[in-house]
């Protein structure tokens, strides 16, 4: 039995010095980091350790643009993708011919560059001084006023990072309520028919409960990648996120360690663990949430 045992750390033994690498000793690094107050990257040195790096975060008014931006982004994005995405797979679950290609059309903007979409999105809301842009078009069309929805007012740049966020993680979770759609026993559903029951509680009581783990799923890690979110908006909005009003707590470290005022690894080390402590937090709460209402 023992040499059993040594032989299975030895095949994991890889793996461990994997995540060892670069994925404890780092977070390790981090931590160390957020408490080195005064900390400078020349000369490798601090002058004290304390809390002084959290607080100044959290008095940040760019933190705190980004915490903002990032929650109302989260709020807004997670609930919407995940229902609309339900709803698509609900809707090509029951249709049998073409069903493989219509997935394979909502599944390519997943597969396509993030950069790239944001500049086709841009293009479409822009305005220049040669076009006001399509969607601007579309609302002069039908009797609107045009808006600058990149340069232009704050809920209108947040709806575009909104919109287009959606767009890009749609195509995952249509997938992958699609496939959960397809596990589910048809003899539930053939039960249901012979007892005359409701399409409405056909779907409350049997395909919503069956389907619960992948939604479960899908909510957390929505969470977490809405959280983790940076390219989408440098994508709408460019590298100076502070000016454009559009940055998130992953652009705010970023910024601190990058950025034209950066070179400060203990303020994005707090920032980056300020941002760890909300999304573990989330996530144990989704988890007790997940008992009561998940069925596995």
């Amino acid at each position: 039995m023992k040499k059993r045992s040594m032989k299975g750390w030895l095949y994991l033994l890889p793996a461990i010095l994997f995540l060892g690498c670069f994925m404890v000793y780092p977070l390790i690094d981090v931590l160390i980091y957020s408490f080195e107050e005064g900390y400078n990257s020349a000369s490798q040195t601090y002058y004290g350790i304390g809390l002084y790096n959290y607080r100044y975060v959290l008095h940040d008014p760019y933190f705190l643009q980004a915490l903002r931006n990032t929650f109302i982004l989260v709020i807004i994005t997670v609930p919407l993708s995940t229902g609309i995405a339900l709803l698509i797979s609900l809707g090509l679950h029951a249709i049998k011919p073409l069903r493989n290609l219509y997935q394979t059309i909502y599944f390519l903007p997943y597969v396509t560059n993030t950069l790239a979409v944001g500049l086709v999105f841009m293009i479409l809301f822009k305005k220049t001084a040669y076009s006001d842009g399509l969607v601007n078009l579309l609302l002069q069309w039908f009797g609107g006023s045009s808006v600058d929805f990149i340069d232009g007012p704050y809920w209108a740049k947040m709806f575009v990072l909104c919109f287009y966020t959606i767009w890009v993680v749609m195509p995952f979770k249509v997938l992958i309520l699609t496939s959960a759609l397809a596990s589910v026993n048809p003899e539930y559903y053939s039960a249901a028919k012979m007892d005359a029951t409701s399409k409405s509680r056909v779907f409350f009581k049997i395909t919503l409960p069956m389907i619960s783990p992948m939604i479960f799923y899908l909510v957390i890690t929505g969470f977490i990648g809405a959280f983790k979110a940076y390219s989408d908006a440098v994508a709408l909005f460019g590298t100076d996120l502070n000016a454009a009003g559009m940055n998130t707590i992953v652009g705010y470290v970023y910024d601190m360690l990058y950025g034209n005022s950066g070179g400060y690894p203990s303020f994005a080390s707090a920032a980056a663990l300020i941002l760890f402590a909300i999304v573990l937090t989330i996530t144990c709460v989704n988890l007790l949430i997940s008992k009561k209402h998940v069925h596995y």
